[in-house]
């Protein structure tokens, strides 16, 4: 299917009705306890806890906001995690209006389009790096008890203007790490790397560079730990012009990456967990049709697992698609299975499950490009389609309804906001239409022995949050 402009329906206040509404302060609640984190496959980014309670928290970016009259100023949302799940009665707004955040909204920003979660200072509490579009360099938001708390720009002597911003601990001290674009190489696909801990004015301990042999700066970078040695492993994807170029894997040493596998698949998205229960993360990735980018927006989509090793990624692979045995619904031109990627355990047996967006799906009674996604189970034989489950806005038990462009899935994020020990899954839709145009939503759907659930699914939209709700496409975008 090709690409079509969402169409304005005469009455799309349904979702509206089925959002929550919520009171508008942030509130801890009296004796609330820290709760121990359960383990996670290999591969898996940690937690996004910013009030440090053990509650993963959901944060999710709505680049279209306006803010002080700026459009498309951008703005975060979160809502906090308890032990009943993403509570939007305690939740926080953040802008560049927001006390404390460096600068001022400016018009086109996109304050928020990607961010980062991670415990960058040390203190146990998750921290937020934030990049806006225009900025010198990225702002990172202190993680408290109380939450997100004021912030500050990263220095120009950092090196980095927080393009394709990634985090992980590249070097196995324990402390949070980031990669972004350099801006102290002269070459565009150089890369700058900040070491932990951060201090409170952002500087890091220590920086170093890394030179990816490319013309362009990467088309996204991934992290995980790949080759089970307790550090976090790097992945970039590139392309030259429309033409899709091979994913480099960068193993991460105590001193620095050294380049490894060069002939991985060309790929769009990526995502490493560890499918297999092998202890090596595994790459997942969505691959560029034909090896040329302009075929994506006509592409049905196809995700490639390359196995983690010791050595890195190995040479056995997996690819899953809307045919594979298992898998729901059916590969149309157009559907763009894999467009988001993220990893996790849902049902907590010890596998990372794998959360594949199809923003693009058309839903039957719902529309062109209403959009669903699909989650994929490890086991002992890796990832395959058994057991697959896909949601949409006509699922049974989800708030809302499928209409045309809201692309539901569009953004996914594996996080367990209740603490169980089972991932949840935080999807966007920033094509949904509230009472304006292009509001977004967010929702969250429980992990349980069984994959996901729609008992006691959460929804909301910018509004229920007292958030800017005109064309503030909430949902765009979930931490990395």
């Amino acid at each position: 299917m090709l690409r079509r402009p969402p169409t304005l329906l005469a009455a799309r206040c349904a979702v509206v009705a089925a959002l929550v509404t919520v009171p508008s302060v942030l509130a801890v609640p009296a004796g609330a306890q820290e709760v121990p984190a359960a383990p996670r496959p290999a591969g898996t980014a940690p937690q996004a806890d910013f009030d440090c309670d053990g509650y993963a928290d959901v944060a999710a970016s709505a680049p279209g906001g306006s803010i002080a009259g700026r459009a498309r100023a951008g703005y975060i949302t979160v809502v906090h995690g308890s032990a009943s799940g993403a509570d939007t009665g305690r939740r926080q707004v953040i802008s560049q209006a927001s006390a404390g955040v460096p600068g001022e909204p400016a018009a086109d920003a996109r304050f928020g389009f990607r961010t980062v979660a991670r415990d960058l200072d040390g203190d146990g509490c998750t921290d937020l790096a934030v990049q806006a579009s225009g900025t010198a360099s990225a702002i990172v938001l202190w993680g408290s008890a109380r939450g997100l708390s004021g912030g500050t720009a990263l220095p120009a002597a950092a090196g980095t203007d927080g393009e394709n911003l990634v985090g992980g601990d590249f070097n196995g001290d324990g402390h949070a790490d980031l990669v972004g674009g350099s801006t102290l190489s002269e070459e565009w696909g150089d890369l700058r790397v900040l070491y932990g801990p951060f201090d409170r004015g952002g500087a890091p301990a220590v920086t170093g560079d890394l030179s990816t042999g490319e013309v362009f700066e990467p088309r996204d970078l991934a992290a995980g730990d790949v080759t089970g040695d307790g550090k976090d492993d790097l992945v970039s994807l590139h392309d030259f012009e429309e033409m899709a170029k091979p994913t480099h894997f960068w193993r991460a040493t105590a001193d620095g990456f050294e380049p490894g596998a060069d002939n991985i698949v060309s790929g769009d998205t990526a995502t490493i967990g560890d499918v297999d229960g092998d202890g090596f993360g595994d790459l997942v990735l969505r691959t560029v049709p034909g090896g040329v980018v302009e075929n994506l927006p006509y592409d049905e989509g196809t995700v490639k697992v390359v196995y983690g090793s010791a050595a890195g990624p190995g040479s056995r692979t997996t690819v899953i698609g809307q045919g594979t045995a298992g898998v729901p619904g059916a590969g149309e031109e157009g559907d763009q299975f894999g467009d988001a990627l993220d990893a996790g355990d849902v049902n907590a047996d010890g596998y990372a499950d794998i959360a594949v967006g199809v923003p693009y799906e058309d839903i039957a009674g719902g529309g062109v490009d209403a959009g669903a996604f699909v989650l994929l189970k490890g086991g002992a034989k890796g990832l395959t389609g058994s057991g697959a489950q896909a949601f949409h806005q006509h699922t049974s038990g989800v708030p809302g309804v499928a209409e045309a462009g809201d692309r539901f899935g569009a953004a996914l994020s594996l996080l367990d906001t209740d603490a169980d020990g089972r991932a949840d899954l935080a999807a966007g839709a920033p094509g949904e239409d509230g009472t304006t145009l292009d509001t977004g939503a967010g929702w969250v759907l429980r992990g349980a022995d069984g994959g996901l659930t729609t008992a006691g699914v959460v929804s909301y939209g910018p509004g229920a949050l007292g958030a800017p709700e005109a064309g503030a496409r909430l949902g765009d975008a979930y931490p990395r």
